[in-house]
């Protein structure tokens, strides 16, 4: 356990470089949207803000599935990251709904005077880093398999899009096609609302200890490919965090003494930490009932 909650740390770093990156661009984006008279910059500067408490929900979903088990929670408080991830995905959802509102609105506005070019540089200046902090943490999630973060990282990817949207808008006031705008808008609308969406689907079936068939017949092969194992008459599993806690009932040679049973426990759970990252196995023995 020691390691997980290593790998935990590190994923904090990731949450705090979003964190960073959200507060600097959005400082930028807004300044510059003021002195470029620039809308969908202005917009997007003031979305950065609100992915600042997306970030900070996942901090403290890290810094909660830290603490160890106790009296309350025995297997220690490591779903806190999927509950972050979850809280993600309803800003997410929330921000990708409000920029097709705001493209919607557009259509029954008035002509305006475009901005200055140089907002698009802005613009796309920012999505290019927002880009870095969305690979970084991508990365970096896969690296120690967490959730959180890598819910991060998709609204790192959803915000450079977003600001990417706003280039193209600028871009196409320049040269009399308002509608670019439009159609950027609610194409980075609809890829925000599905990002948020998987990743809500993803955290519910978690939370409801859904588990995915496929692995859970390796796991099977790999509890009946177990010296001493004659049968398995169940297994269950449900993820906790980014481990997975086995149920397991087998069977055995109903001569064999209790010890006996016990090392065949033991090796059943070297080979589930070993291949499948399992944080606890629960073994339940029971004897192989004879030919009728």
């Amino acid at each position: 356990m020691v390691s997980t909650y290593d790998n935990i740390k590190q994923g904090e770093r990731g949450a705090w470089v979003s964190i960073g990156a959200y507060l600097v661009l959005s400082a930028f984006k807004i300044f510059s949207g003021y002195l470029f008279a620039s809308s969908a910059l202005l917009a997007d500067g003031f979305n950065n803000l609100t992915d600042i408490v997306a970030s900070l929900a996942v901090l403290i979903g890290l810094r909660i599935s830290q603490k160890p088990p106790d009296s309350n929670h025995a297997y220690g408080h490591l779903r806190a990251e999927t509950i972050a991830a979850l809280v993600a995905s309803f800003i997410m959802a929330v921000v990708g709904v409000q920029v097709l509102v705001e493209a919607v609105r557009s259509l029954f506005e008035g002509a305006k005077e475009p901005p200055n070019l140089w907002a698009a540089g802005v613009a796309g200046v920012c999505a290019l880093a927002m880009l870095g902090v969305y690979r970084y943490n991508r990365n970096l999630a896969r690296r120690i398999d967490n959730q959180a973060l890598m819910a991060a990282a998709k609204d790192n990817l959803s915000d450079a899009l977003v600001s990417t949207g706003a280039a193209i808008g600028i871009i196409g006031a320049q040269f009399g096609l308002p509608w670019m705008d439009t159609v950027a808008a609610v194409a980075v609308g609809i890829i925000i609302c599905k990002t948020a969406w998987d990743i809500f689907r993803d955290s519910t079936y978690r939370l409801t200890d859904g588990f995915d068939e496929e692995r859970l017949s390796d796991m099977r092969s790999t509890i009946a490919q177990t010296p001493g194992v004659e049968g398995i008459k169940e297994v269950k599993a449900r993820i906790h965090g980014n481990h997975v806690l086995v149920d397991v009932v087998i069977e055995v040679d109903p001569h064999i003494s209790v010890l006996e049973g016990h090392h065949i426990s033991d090796r059943i759970e070297e080979k589930m930490s070993q291949v499948h990252n399992t944080m606890n196995v629960h073994i339940h023995v029971e004897p192989k009932a004879p030919p009728s």
